[in-house]
């Protein structure tokens, strides 16, 4: 059995120190096997916001795999922003932008959608469908295989599909062919559980799982929150845990099984 913290869009530089504190409190108090992080670590990629959640990170004693979000690039500065966007974030946090963690009964592989070419959209090249073929391609089918981008491929419910990532399509595909199990993605400050082939041509059922904000005070009408996976065996187990006012507490438990097509949501 695995256990996975994901979170999403600390925002360090907006965050709300109380849950900070609590969110590291609870980490510790589970001991996941791996914490992701589909990144927006940082509010506007300045120094001393990065500095923070560097000092944040290393309270983890836990594997942490981290992806770059759109707001850990910088904004104002043109020229970093165009020339060196990952500088700041490869000092302080990670000079590995596409992370790649495996055991024996996991894998997760992190890709960097964020890009300094536009202000908030991600994108998924050519270079990350190779990565993706080359980390997933021919592991055993027993792995549980897990894909974290900052950027979405699915809409929240009730919302077009226009904002979704650029080469989402061919992607797709090869998340389909690579037999990903499950992909973990933020960006929005929305929490939500979809199947990837409601909205794609693929006939292959990958769990889709939103994250919300973890810690930022730009909650977008959310409570902060996290999800908590459970690997077992055929079961998956997602559970949302949410920000009450005073600690981070079990909100609801999506139970998936794997079948001959995919995953299959049974609650």
């Amino acid at each position: 059995m695995r256990l996975i913290a994901h979170i999403s869009d600390l925002h360090f530089g907006s965050e709300d120190r109380q849950v900070a504190e609590a969110l590291l409190l609870d980490l510790l108090l589970l001991r996941p096997t791996l914490v992701a992080i589909s990144g927006d670590l940082t509010q506007r990629a300045r120094r001393r916001e990065f500095l923070a959640a560097k000092e944040f990170l290393k309270q983890l004693p836990f594997p942490v795999l981290t992806v770059p979000g759109n707001h850990d690039i910088p904004l104002y500065n043109l020229f970093d922003r165009l020339l060196s966007p990952y500088k700041r974030y490869r000092y302080y946090i990670s000079d590995e932008l596409d992370p790649y963690y495996v055991d024996e009964e996991i894998a997760v592989l992190g890709i960097n959608t964020a890009h300094g070419l536009t202000i908030k959209n991600g994108r998924f090249v050519d270079e990350h469908v190779a990565k993706l073929e080359r980390s997933f391609g021919s592991l055993d089918s027993t792995i549980f295989k897990v894909l974290v981008t900052h950027h979405h491929f699915t809409p929240p419910p009730g919302h077009k599909a226009t904002a979704i990532i650029e080469g989402a399509y061919r992607a797709a595909r090869a998340i389909e062919s690579c037999r990903v199990d499950l992909m973990l993605a933020g960006h929005l400050h929305r929490s939500y559980m979809q199947d990837l082939s409601h909205h794609y041509a693929i006939e292959r059922s990958v769990i889709v799982a939103q994250a919300g904000t973890a810690i930022s005070r730009r909650s977008r009408g959310e409570s902060n929150s996290y999800n908590v996976i459970t690997v077992n065996g055929s079961d998956t187990y997602i559970t949302l845990r949410v920000w009450n006012g005073t600690s981070f507490v079990d909100q609801m438990t999506a139970h998936f099984r794997k079948g001959s097509s995919g995953w299959v949501r049974l609650k």
